[in-house]
């Protein structure tokens, strides 16, 4: 808890030389490949969405099937799958012109799966705050909770996502949101993790991904908590 507080106080002091010091290896924080640039080349093309409610992240965003099951709401899919924390970063612009009422983030899995330390993540997580309020100082901000993996029903490719890491992520995230005016963290553990802190098995097909029915499960949960 100690270091999470203080990586949280360093990251909004901006002073985060000593930390990084401690870092020896490189970080992969490439974040472009065919995927991204095409994706958000579509994105780029499509018009300005008043009063819009953004979901922003990675594979587990841009999956979701929000315009189906919020039809009510004017909703923008904004997730790009094998995106990372650096990636979400770089694309703010496209995002901050629609003026949005909303956004939810969900990000740091495929940042994770490379290696990227927490405290990288979370300095990220601060400096995407800061960009969003000054360009549209009216969007109310959600942190969604990273989600657990379920380590039965893992792939390969993932194998190297452990829930401690998770954890100790949503715990910067966390305090960094009750740094924030304007800025809200939605633990999703409450409702999409079993009593073991894994992802539920029956909402997975790959202990990671998520079910077509999960994503009901998580905007009633959203409109439960008037997030929506």
């Amino acid at each position: 808890m100690i270091k999470i507080r203080l990586i949280v106080l360093l990251i909004i002091s901006g002073s985060l030389q000593t930390l990084k010091a401690q870092v020896t290896s490189a970080i992969d924080s490439n974040y472009i490949f065919s995927g991204y640039t095409e994706k958000l080349a579509e994105f780029r093309k499509m018009p300005v969405l008043p009063n819009a409610i953004i979901f922003i992240g990675n594979s587990l965003t841009d999956a979701g099937r929000w315009n189906d099951i919020l039809p009510e709401l004017p909703v923008l899919n904004r997730g790009i799958s094998g995106d990372i924390s650096y990636g979400v970063l770089a694309r703010l612009d496209e995002i901050t012109r629609h003026q949005p009422e909303k956004v939810f983030l969900m990000i740091g899995v495929n940042d994770l799966k490379r290696g990227v330390p927490t405290m990288n993540i979370i300095e990220n997580y601060a400096r995407i705050i800061r960009k969003i309020k000054q360009q549209t100082p009216i969007t109310k901000i959600y942190l969604h909770s990273v989600l657990p993996v379920n380590p039965d029903k893992l792939v390969a490719s993932f194998k190297a996502v452990k829930n401690g890491d998770i954890q100790l992520l949503n715990e910067g995230l966390k305090r960094l949101s009750q740094t924030q005016d304007g800025v809200c963290f939605i633990d999703l553990h409450t409702i999409l993790a079993d009593g073991l802190g894994n992802l539920r098995a029956e909402i997975t097909p790959d202990g990671i991904h998520l079910e077509v029915v999960a994503y009901v499960e998580l905007v009633d949960y959203l409109k439960k908590i008037k997030a929506l």
